[in-house]
Order: structure tokens, then C-alpha cells, then sequence
């Protein structure tokens, strides 16, 4: 991956969106982010991806049926998931979702596929926690199996078998591009490499570099398997603004509550001032001016030899018009100076 081709991509969680003292409906934050599919086009970025939730607040949970409106509304950025839970998902019907999102978006589609780190959809659709890797490990086989294979026979113990099956439409040959997510566990890893496939690390606090020993492992079972070198990409969190002083106070307002409610259910550090500023200094929130921005995006590339970054830019109640203008800045400004940054110092990118 060289500097000229290295990726800048969006996430969203289809967080509700404010816009002045109104909170937009459900509907209302679908909608927007059909438009920020389009605004994202028209800035330069690359990839526009949508999560998976099941909690209030989020709008994601039909992620398909969203990126098929982003499809229609666009002709060039690609499309895919910032987490689709594979687990929780049956991989037949996934299949027809997107062979038929990469239809009409004319091949546009791609995924990342994760185990979930949050859990809501296990109950909602009757699975069992304690089947977690299980469920993962088999449905990640099927799945692959049906891009891959025509006709394909199939059988283990999380769904009924397949016996010579043909699904429709038929994805483009060897399907769409799919990527392992991995939020920090080292046998996830290992299963990216073992199957081939793309890596995405989702880093949402600490030091980014701390996940330098990760993609040594991932580059080193590559290489075991037998396989070729594969892309690496990072998720996080931000905000890009005109100066860093906006970035760091809008970027607080919005995010401390959800940080302080996040701390409370799964135990995690406190949002207090400092450590926050401690965040956006070294850790993995990119709030900031475009150079800042673009400086700390060059840094982890480099030490993470990254070929792909993505920013979730939406937080709940953040208001429109700063997700806006994250998403400008991000493909005018940010994406051409890492890509400038890179071409000077490129290292292991």
C-alpha cells in the first residue's frame, strides 16, 4: 500500500443527530445519513461504513437496507459495514443482502464482520452468549464458503446444512471484500490471518501503538498460513473542526456523557478533563484541526502499518451541522495532507 492509495473512510453508528435545539427523529437521523453517504462522495472520502446496534439512540440496525439508499444516492464511494455481527446473523441471508447491495451499488459493497462486543442482539434473536465463539467461528466459515463456492455443500451444528445450493444473485467472483474486526483479542487475530483476510482494529481508548504487537502477530501468522500480505485498518473515534480549541469542546459536550454512561455499564475509566485531553493527545479520540488531525492519522499509520483509517464521526446529539463539517474537512483537508505526510515518511505503509 503506498501513501498515493492509502484510505480515508467514515463510520457511523446512525446516532441521532441534533439540529439546533431539536433532536431529530429516528427517521429524520436515517435520512441524514443518506446525505452524509452523498456529502462524503462529494469531499473525497473513500468508504462510507455503517455499524450494527441495538440500543436506543442508533439507527443502524437494518444496515443493508441503509447502504442500498446510500447506493442510490452516490456513484463512487464504497460502501460496507463499520461491524456487521456475524454472529447474531444467519450468513444465507447476509449473503443475499449484500451480493444484492453490491449489485446496485454496481460494485461498491464490502464488510467487516465482527463477534460483537455489545450484546444486545444475542437475546433479541434468541442466541446464547455461551455459544459466542462458536457461533462466530462456524458462521465466519459458512459465509466465506458462500462466496466462494458454487454450488455450495455445507453443514455444522448453528443452522440446518446446505447440500448443493445455489443462492441468487451471485456475488462478483471471489465475492466482496470482507474484513475481521477485532477489538483487541489475540485468537481474533489469528483467525483474520488464517482465513486471509483483512484486518480492522477497533481502537476506542488508550494508545493506538499499543496494538503494534497485534499486527506483528497478524503479519507473522499471514505469512504461517501461507498467505499473501493483507490490508490493516484502524476505527476510532473524532471530530475535525476549523481549530482545535472547536474540535475539543464540541467534541467533549457530546462525548462525556456517552463516555460517563459507557464507564458505568462495562467499568471503564472515568471521562474526566485530563484523561480526555490525555485521549486526544496520545491516545485514540482524533479531535482536532485538520493538521492535527492529519498528523496523529500519519503517526498510527506508520507505526501500525496501516493501509485504510476510518472515523466515527457520529456521537449521540451531536448536531448536524459538526458532523457536516467533519465529514468536509475530513476529505478536503485531512485525507490529501496524510497522504502528503505519508509520501515524505512513508515507513511500512
Amino acid at each position: 500500500m503506498t501513501a498515493a492509495t492509502f484510505e480515508l473512510g467514515l463510520n457511523s453508528f446512525g446516532e441521532v443527530a441534533t439540529d439546533g435545539d431539536r433532536t431529530l427523529s429516528d427517521a429524520e437521523t436515517v435520512r441524514l445519513l443518506v446525505d452524509e453517504a452523498r456529502l462524503a462522495e462529494s469531499a473525497g472520502i473513500d468508504v462510507f461504513s455503517v455499524g450494527e446496534h441495538y440500543r436506543e439512540g442508533h439507527n443502524d440496525s437494518a444496515t443493508p437496507v441503509l447502504l442500498a439508499a446510500a447506493a442510490t444516492a452516490t456513484e463512487r464511494i464504497r460502501l460496507g459495514t463499520s461491524v456487521t455481527v456475524l454472529s447474531t446473523n444467519d450468513p444465507v441471508r447476509l449473503y443475499h443482502e449484500f451480493a444484492t447491495l453490491d449489485a446496485v451499488s454496481n460494485g461498491r459493497a464490502q464488510i467487516v464482520l465482527g463477534r460483537a462486543s455489545a450484546t444486545e442482539s444475542f437475546p433479541l434473536f434468541g442466541y446464547d452468549l455461551t455459544d459466542y465463539e462458536r457461533l462466530f467461528e462456524e458462521k465466519l466459515d459458512l459465509f466465506l464458503r458462500l462466496q466462494q463456492d458454487e454450488p455450495v455443500t455445507w453443514s455444522g451444528t448453528v443452522r440446518t446444512p446446505l447440500t448443493g445450493q445455489r443462492l441468487h444473485p451471485r456475488m462478483r467472483p471471489g465475492g466482496i471484500p470482507t474484513w475481521i474486526g477485532v477489538g483487541g483479542s489475540p485468537n481474533s487475530v489469528i483467525r483474520a490471518a488464517r482465513y486471509g483476510l483483512p484486518l480492522m482494529l477497533a481502537i476506542i481508548g488508550g494508545r493506538p501503538q499499543r496494538f503494534a504487537g497485534h499486527v506483528d502477530l497478524y503479519t507473522r501468522a499471514l505469512e504461517q498460513f501461507g498467505h499473501t500480505r493483507q490490508p490493516i485498518g484502524q476505527h476510532s473515534l473524532g471530530l475535525v473542526a476549523d481549530t482545535d480549541e472547536e474540535a475539543v469542546e464540541t467534541w467533549w459536550r457530546y462525548w462525556q456523557p456517552v463516555a460517563a454512561a459507557l464507564a458505568a455499564e462495562r467499568g471503564f475509566y472515568k471521562p474526566d478533563r485530563a484523561r480526555y485531553a490525555a485521549e486526544i493527545d496520545t491516545g485514540a479520540l482524533f479531535v482536532g484541526s485538520p493538521e492535527t488531525v492529519a498528523q496523529k492519522i500519519a503517526t498510527v499509520a506508520r507505526d501500525l502499518r496501516l493501509s485504510r483509517f476510518d472515523l466515527k464521526y457520529d456521537i449521540m446529539h451531536l448536531p448536524r451541522e459538526a458532523r457536516a463539517r467533519t465529514i468536509h474537512l475530513l476529505g478536503s483537508e485531512v485525507a490529501p495532507r496524510v497522504r502528503e505526510l505519508l509520501a515524505k515518511e512513508p515507513n511500512h505503509v
